[in-house]
């Protein structure tokens, strides 16, 4: 885990460089970022998505982005290129603020491995 003002220099960074790069310089929310994350992770950048494929890609970022951490595990891709994870433990019962810590580390240690980051 990184210290609160390591995560919080590294975060806005990445806001910056990802907004710059794919917001026109708007600066992206962290759901805006987790759905880039889903996008990349289907690998189908060209699509366009209805509302609820635009969750499901959420929700296939927040499972990819909290692998590391042990609480979901890839299972397979499915006929449609959709990949498909297992739940393997229950998520904690953290306070908002302390998920959004947990996810801006999980985002932050997902472009550091895709090397977008350093």
């Amino acid at each position: 885990m990184l210290d609160q003002r390591t995560t919080k220099t590294r975060w806005n960074e990445l806001v910056n460089f990802l907004s710059k790069k794919f917001n026109n310089g708007q600066t992206l929310e962290m759901e805006g970022i987790i759905y880039l994350i889903g996008i990349q992770e289907l690998g189908k950048t060209e699509l366009r998505f209805r509302k609820d494929q635009k969750i499901d890609l959420m929700h296939i970022a927040i499972c990819r982005l909290l692998e590391p951490f042990g609480y979901y595990q890839f299972e397979y891709i499915d006929k449609s290129g959709w990949p498909h994870y297992k739940n393997l433990m229950k998520l904690p019962n953290l306070k908002s603020g302390e998920q959004t810590i947990l996810m801006k580390e999980a985002i932050i240690n997902y472009f550091i491995k895709k090397q977008l980051i350093e």
